[in-house]
């Protein structure tokens, strides 16, 4: 059992508006809001609600349907809840992670000190208030990795996992796989748009995925020794590929092993 204690701000804590605001220039899913009062802003603890759950799945069902141009009903509950958690947990992770490896605080956030806004596609908008964090410019990538376990992974996202595990009955190898694939995907996302901190974003995913619930998730490939650049391959699927066209992702364990070191090679290549 995942302990889902509320985080609480270390001792040297410091504030850390000003490194979401860097996580932010990397990407649409580095970002948190700074929040207000109106906006259509609810309570991320608004999502322990397995009603309000199920009828963001039922709404992301609609629109997958849509977009692969399905029949109502075609894709089950099930994939959806999966997809849409990972997309969730996404939201949740990559600004921690992008705050800590190159804003160089990592937010401790609490989660009534977060909140979400419904929309209709696209990353989720997240917004917090006043967020402290722990300054990690003298600290390894290990200890980092340790830090964003202990806060954004068991102290935020395993409430949320646990509500879809619950809600679905879906298993939580798999949920926590997607964790996996969320904060492997971050690590990538940094490191092509920052690549002098690649090494250490690489070394903090290394380090999270050596903890337990995400032990044995996936491993952490690096195909050339001269980059810095990880990927991940996991040993259970998100379920995608049960959408009729919608095909294995690349850290999947369903994709062929040939088909994986080409879409490497692209991203190196590229980079």
């Amino acid at each position: 059992m995942v302990s889902t204690s509320p985080p609480q701000p270390p001792g040297n804590a410091v504030a850390a508006g000003a490194a979401l605001s860097v996580a932010a220039s990397l990407g649409p899913f580095f970002c948190w809001e700074g929040w207000s009062p109106g906006g259509g802003w609810r309570p991320l603890t608004d999502l322990d609600d397995p009603d309000v759950i199920a009828k963001r799945v039922d709404s992301a069902r609609v629109l997958l349907c849509d977009r692969f141009q399905l029949p109502a009903g075609a894709v089950p509950p099930r994939v959806v809840a999966s997809v849409l958690f990972l997309g969730i947990a996404a939201r949740l992770i990559s600004p921690v992670l992008g705050a800590a490896v190159v804003g160089e605080v990592l937010p401790v956030p609490r989660r009534d000190g977060l909140w979400w806004r419904p929309v209709d596609g696209g990353p989720l908008p997240v917004a917090y208030a006043d967020p402290v964090g722990l300054p990690t410019a003298d600290l390894d990538g290990g200890a980092v990795g340790a830090a964003l376990h202990a806060t954004a992974v068991t102290g935020v996202v395993a409430p949320l996992l646990e509500v879809f595990r619950g809600r679905f009955r879906l298993s939580p190898q798999v949920l926590w796989g997607n964790v996996a694939s969320t904060l492997a995907g971050a690590a990538g996302m940094l490191a092509e748009a920052r690549p002098e901190h690649a090494e250490r974003a690489g070394r903090v995913l290394e380090r999270v995925l050596d903890l337990a619930p995400l032990a044995g998730a996936g491993s952490v490939v690096r195909p050339d020794p001269a980059r810095a650049r990880r990927f991940l391959v996991r040993r259970n699927c998100c379920l995608y590929y049960r959408i009729p066209g919608g095909g294995t992702c690349a850290d999947c364990v369903l994709t062929p092993p040939a088909e994986r070191s080409r879409h490497w090679r692209t991203v190196l290549d590229a980079g």
